[in-house]
């Protein structure tokens, strides 16, 4: 009986014997989904990564690796339906933008466009009171922020679900806090002229960041094709994972590179407009690659390291503000050293620059590690 039990085993292409002695078999039925809509074995090793199985998990599957514990996988699980698999390859990843490119890269340009048209607005006002100048600026951020809204909600840095609502507050907060940060009493005794329009008072900087949008959908777009491509020639993870790196590092760089431009240029114009230089384009680049580096995680799936990055800037920030604040009270006047002393070596835009680029620079170690991950990517 045995015996015959063994034959008919056999004959369905089965190698091991149902139970114990099938270790494969308890991991098939609790990701038989994943095996039957899977193209490629690398898409279930990806999705096993997912699920926290790591190589050393493989070997209790007798597997020297992820992969070769996915390859079986793909073996014994039947494809589903002929019909369902030929739609799943047709229709493009979640993930992926379903919108023509065209269309999400004049999105990503719209940004830019209302920003520079706020911007421009209120010097042409003419003789109106600052009232209505600033009633003007208002208008331009609350339209810039629709734009910018527009320009994400579709294309390569969409986020599914609502898992960026968390970050919004720490954007907002780095945000006023790099464009007027040098206003703060305990930064600039001088503040800031009044009646203007909030857009023109930081100018520059905010016309870096609004067209840095298109530069920074292009380069996840051109990641997301990479990894796509990485898919589908790669035979391993770790392949996989050599194939992606460099791009994704190379990628980052060349978004620096594009928004150092952006900030400079944006100082040179604006100076020249109001024959002066004052600005912090460090300060813009810091702030630029961290939001980037944050939007970019959020979209792979790692939202909670991204709020982390941010939300330890926004620390970094308000600690700086708050023992300048306290160096103002008789017999505090050394807590605010620190702070003073980097903002005499570096200017106002020191503060935002160290805070922004430090979180970076954590955060670029994160993307590193687990952005040329399979799973990121499926």
């Amino acid at each position: 009986m045995s015996d015959a039990g063994t034959t008919r085993t056999g004959a369905t292409g089965l190698t091991r014997r149902p139970g114990p002695a099938d270790p494969v078999r308890t991991l098939m039925h609790s990701h038989r989904e994943l095996c039957e809509r899977a193209v490629d074995p690398l898409e279930i090793a990806a999705g096993l990564e997912a699920h926290g199985v790591t190589d050393r998990a493989a070997a209790r599957f007798r597997h020297r690796d992820v992969f070769s514990l996915a390859e079986e996988l793909y073996a014994r699980v039947p494809r589903a339906a002929e019909s369902d698999t030929d739609a799943d390859t047709t229709v493009p990843h979640p993930a992926r933008s379903t919108d023509p490119r065209a269309r999400w890269t004049l999105r990503t340009l719209l940004p830019g466009a209302v920003c520079a048209v706020a911007v421009v607005a209120p010097g042409h006002a003419g003789g109106a009171g600052g009232g209505v100048r600033l009633a003007i600026g208002v208008a331009g951020a609350v339209a810039l922020a629709i734009a910018l809204t527009v320009a994400v909600r579709r294309g390569p840095l969409r986020v599914e679900g609502h898992t960026a609502r968390v970050s919004r507050l720490w954007v907002c907060w780095l945000l006023a806090y790099v464009l007027y940060g040098d206003r703060l009493p305990h930064l600039s005794a001088g503040g800031g002229p009044h009646g203007t329009s909030p857009l023109t008072d930081a100018a520059a900087p905010l016309l870096a960041l609004a067209f840095a949008v298109a530069p920074a959908a292009w380069c996840a777009h051109l990641l997301a094709l990479q990894a796509r491509r990485g898919l589908t020639d790669s035979r391993g993870l770790a392949e996989f994972a050599s194939r992606t790196r460099p791009p994704l590092l190379g990628l980052l760089v060349l978004y620096v590179l594009t928004l150092t431009a952006l900030a400079l240029l944006a100082e040179l114009v604006i100076g020249a407009d109001r024959g002066t230089g004052a600005g912090h384009p460090v300060a813009t680049v810091a702030l630029g690659a961290l939001l980037f580096l944050a939007r970019l995680l959020t979209v792979h799936g790692f939202p909670k390291a991204a709020a982390t990055g941010l939300a330890t800037a926004c620390a970094v920030e308000a600690l700086a503000l708050v023992l300048a604040t306290a160096g103002r009270v008789p017999g505090f006047e050394t807590v605010s050293a620190p702070v003073l002393v980097l903002v005499d070596a570096g200017g106002a835009g020191a503060v935002p620059a160290v805070a922004c680029g430090a979180a970076a620079l954590g955060l670029l170690i994160h993307a590193a590690v687990a952005l040329p991950r399979a799973s990121a990517h499926t």
